[in-house]
């Protein structure tokens, strides 16, 4: 089981939103390349990387963050918010991240994901946010009409290397991940799915290894972290156990 420790990037800043509220957020006082750092001593090997200036935008806002935290720690990085064009893949792949998130863009036009998986073999994950069962897109702000298992068998054999489920409802609350939708995602989704959203404590993280699914290759920690709920020389354990 993979831990993708989190960092969202918002002004410079690592911030946590609530539901991805943009109102409704937290800051905190350390970088996201110190944040990068205290993963990297701990032992962390994955990270996952949310621009939500990009999420806003659809540009690049924090390409320069990305590219010092490459450079200057051996981490794979998977790093997502506002991708919406070919330019923007090339210039996360050039800075040397392991896989760009895909989300509002693909969802809304699905050849520019058949695109991108062509043009950027084993590059491309699929982020897909769900609000009761149907997929958001634009930052959370707007829902669309399509049901997540629905979009996906449409979507399937694309060639995404990656799928992250994120449930909204689950995300910044710390009630625990939607571990039963996210079993259904894995059961039908051809490539590897990570959980995402409402991890509360070290049990969460045991719970996603007692799963049992083959497919699910990991699980995203963001809040919990942050707020000292999960302490990373306890969470750190669980990459070896």
């Amino acid at each position: 089981m993979k831990i993708f420790p989190a960092i969202d990037i918002k002004d410079k800043k690592c911030v946590r939103l609530v539901k991805g509220d943009f109102d409704n957020k937290t800051e905190y006082k350390m970088s996201p390349l110190e944040q990068a750092g205290k993963y990297k001593d701990h032992g962390f090997k994955n990270l996952h990387v949310v621009d939500l200036d990009g999420a806003l935008t659809g540009e690049t806002i924090n390409l320069d963050i990305i590219q010092e935290i490459v450079s200057k720690f051996d981490l794979k990085i998977e790093i997502g918010g506002g991708v919406r064009n070919f330019e923007s893949i090339q210039q996360y792949t050039d800075s040397g991240v392991e896989k760009v998130i895909l989300g509002s863009a693909a969802i809304k036009d699905k050849n520019f994901l058949k695109e991108a998986c062509e043009k950027f073999p084993n590059k491309i994950a699929l982020g897909l946010d769900a609000k009761n069962g149907y997929l958001s897109v634009s930052g959370w702000r707007e829902n669309s009409n399509q049901l997540i298992l629905d979009y996906l068998r449409e979507v399937n054999d694309y060639g995404t290397s990656r799928l992250i489920y994120t449930d909204i409802n689950r995300d910044g609350m710390k009630r625990s991940p939607n571990f039963e939708e996210t079993s259904r995602v894995a059961d039908i989704s051809n490539c590897p799915v990570v959980i995402s959203g409402g991890v509360s404590s070290i049990e969460d993280i045991k719970k996603a290894k007692e799963l049992n699914n083959n497919n699910i290759e990991g699980i995203i920690v963001g809040k919990a972290i942050y707020d000292g709920d999960i302490k990373l020389d306890e969470l750190v354990k669980e990459l070896d156990a």
